[in-house]
């Protein structure tokens, strides 16, 4: 099992028990009838989800399914409390979605880096008989038992936070333009579907002193808004991202293949989330090193037909870097516009 990276995993939780109270009597030389002084029992731990911008995965939830929070102490004569039950925090990556598996209600949606949430309350710790004294009942032999801590099950989904998402079919090139744009590493080999979990770089513009994050999304397939191609975990994905970068294949043939690529990522996105849509984007003609203008549709064709419907293109070699910085450049100048929701070459070029 590779458990490398993990995005959705089922967890079982239960805060900690409270803690018993106290039955005592005080007992002291000179002090014959002094009464009951039985403390409270401590409170249970929490349990507690915290997002951590250094955890990528949920990778550490693979083997263990079962976590507990300490419980209460109980309570001891001389109106001693026993101590609260140590809270568990358990730790997960900025953008970890967590809901009640038993009733599918969203519990939390950590986006910000130290963001908690309490999936689980400790118990209450009872109360000791030195609360149960009244003028005619001097003597109580009762204390309350600590209240049970919270038992659930929960489940964690993680959607990355990048800025850009880098989308295409696989084997397009979308983990060498990552590389290329950034000092990302991702695994990069020549068939489909290398990819099985996105890749972050940082995209820098050092002379403007601004940098965003990208992500390789893995590569989307024909009925991935079914599940196809485990296409549901790629296409959450791209839900946070803030502009989307169509990667497609110049070298694909017959010569209409890169067009109709293009519209049927589009539709997929588009039956999974219409508002993804909505987006910004912008499209990275690759492999322009290696396509053939005799079996290949020409990049001119391509860059009208693309420009026909409001869209820029570029046409780049992620493994030579050819095109790349012109790339950079109009995903910087569309970042400039992305409250709308496209950007044509005109308004490009008229910056």
């Amino acid at each position: 099992m590779n458990v490398e990276f993990l995005d959705e995993v089922v967890i079982k939780v239960k805060s900690g028990d409270g803690g018993n109270g106290c039955i005592s009597f005080r007992r002291e030389k000179y002090i014959p009838k002094g009464g009951p002084d039985g403390g409270d029992g401590g409170k249970g731990g929490d349990i507690i989800v915290k997002a951590n911008s250094g955890i990528y995965s949920l990778a550490h939830f693979a083997f263990k399914k079962f976590f507990e929070a300490k419980r209460g102490a109980h309570g001891r004569g001389k109106n001693c409390s026993g101590k609260d039950g140590k809270s568990l925090i358990l730790e997960v990556p900025v953008g970890t979605v967590i809901k009640d598996e038993d009733t599918g209600e969203i519990i939390a949606d950590l986006t910000q880096d130290g963001q908690q949430i309490v999936v689980a309350k400790g118990g209450k710790g009872g109360r000791g008989n030195q609360h149960f004294a009244t003028a005619t009942y001097r003597t109580p032999r009762i204390a309350e038992p600590g209240k049970p801590g919270q038992e659930r099950r929960i489940r964690l989904i993680l959607k990355s936070i990048a800025d850009i998402g880098l989308i295409g079919f696989p084997n397009v090139g979308k983990s060498t333009l990552l590389a290329a744009m950034s000092r990302a590493k991702p695994k990069i080999a020549s068939y489909p579907f290398t990819t099985l979990h996105p890749n972050l770089g940082v995209l820098s513009f050092e002379d403007r002193n601004f940098s965003i994050i990208m992500a390789d999304i893995p590569g989307l397939i024909k009925g991935a808004h079914e599940g196809k191609g485990l296409g549901h975990r790629f296409l959450r994905h791209i839900e946070r991202t803030n502009l989307l970068l169509f990667v497609l294949d110049i070298t694909f043939v017959p010569k209409t293949y890169l067009v109709e690529d293009f519209e049927i990522i589009k539709e997929e996105i588009r039956k999974y989330n219409p508002a993804l849509l909505q987006k910004p984007l912008i499209i990275a003609i690759n492999k322009i090193d290696i396509y053939d203008t005799s079996v290949h549709r020409s990049i001119q064709q391509l860059q009208e037909y693309f420009n026909n419907k409001g869209l820029v293109s570029f046409p780049i070699s992620a493994k030579t870097g050819q095109g790349i910085k012109e790339l950079k450049e109009g995903i910087y100048k569309l970042w400039s516009f992305k409250k709308r929701s496209i950007i044509t070459e005109q308004d490009i070029s008229a910056q």
